[in-house]
């Protein structure tokens, strides 16, 4: 599965990133989020798969586009082939304001893994916990902000004042934000996008140590399918705080609404497929630039596998009889 479908999703987020960057700055999350979604889906269907979405845009009634439980890919234009049964989770644009404003750490992000592979969360939010390989077993999401800095710090040779956590600019993360400055750690305040930071902690040489708060259930599942692959760790829970999220918990199965997950409780699969590109320029990755002879992107892909982490840049040229290619 992994080296049969890999760069063709490379494909799916490459065209959703360069159809959202094509709205960016333009003040209209919605529109650069349709762009996105739109392109995606488009894509997909060119995709020699079996495919369903188990985490996407929302449900069929107020999606028309990469809902949950829709059919993509190539078999459902040829059901009688045999395709790969893949169950695929979406973020079509993860920081509509991001692109929406022209700010950085805008990215769209797809994970796949074979039926069963990816966790089924409800859309509600998560307390969560990401570390990168050294700090795995380091962290509890039930301990004092200052133990997992300190923990977090002892397992990488250095002070808590040499950490950045990053954080989401949330009035729910007031207290949170109290205790890790109390406690001597920076803090790296960000306005959206806690997937692409998570991703950011796992990968030496980012500047980011740890993501600490609470977010989206579907961007952990996507979190986690990148730290399988990256070998780093997440530490979540639900947060359910109304009586409706009881109801829908249960009928989705959840039997205890204070479990914890583990990455591999979020993203079990034995095969697992991340790939992302970049919208605006991030930490990781660059964002889509234009120029005379067509588009460049830059995007990750990564395979849990075959252990492969791959930085893509690609030059998509126009048709053109008088293109020129150059090198930077």
């Amino acid at each position: 599965m992994e080296e049969q479908l890999s760069l063709e999703f490379l494909r799916v987020v490459e065209n959703a990133a360069i159809a959202s960057a094509r709205t960016m700055g333009f003040g209209d999350g919605h529109k650069a989020d349709e762009a996105a979604v739109e392109a995606m889906r488009k894509t997909m269907d060119q995709v020699q798969m079996d495919g369903t979405i188990v985490i996407g845009e929302g449900e069929r009634d107020k999606a028309p586009m990469l809902y949950i439980g829709e059919k993509v890919g190539l078999a459902t234009h040829a059901p009688k082939a045999l395709f790969p049964v893949v169950d695929i989770a979406v973020d079509p644009l993860e920081g509509t304001n991001l692109c929406a404003t022209g700010a950085p750490n805008a990215i769209v992000v797809l994970a796949a893994s074979e039926k069963g592979g990816l966790l089924h969360a409800p859309d509600l939010y998560m307390e969560k916990i990401v570390v990168g390989p050294a700090c795995k077993g380091a962290v509890d999401l039930d301990a004092p902000v200052a133990d997992n800095l300190r923990a977090v710090a002892k397992r990488l040779d250095r002070d808590v004042e040499d950490l950045v956590v990053i954080v989401l600019d949330r009035p729910r993360h007031e207290k949170l934000i109290e205790e890790i400055r109390a406690a001597g750690a920076r803090i790296r305040l960000i306005s959206d996008g806690d997937l692409s930071a998570g991703i950011s902690a796992a990968v030496l040489g980012t500047g980011v140590h740890m993501v600490m708060g609470t977010g989206g259930a579907p961007e952990g599942v996507l979190t986690a399918a990148a730290l399988r692959c990256l070998n780093g760790q997440i530490l979540a829970r639900l947060v359910v705080s109304k009586p409706e999220h009881h109801e829908r918990l249960a009928r989705m199965g959840v039997k205890d609404p204070k479990r914890i997950y583990a990455t591999e409780d979020l993203a079990p699969g034995k095969k697992m497929i991340f790939a992302c590109s970049g919208v605006t320029d991030g930490n990781l990755l660059k964002g889509v630039r234009f120029f005379g002879e067509g588009v460049r992107t830059s995007s990750m892909i990564l395979t849990l596998d075959e252990r492969q982490v791959r930085f893509i840049e690609s030059v998509h040229l126009e048709k053109r009889p008088d293109i020129k290619v150059r090198f930077n």
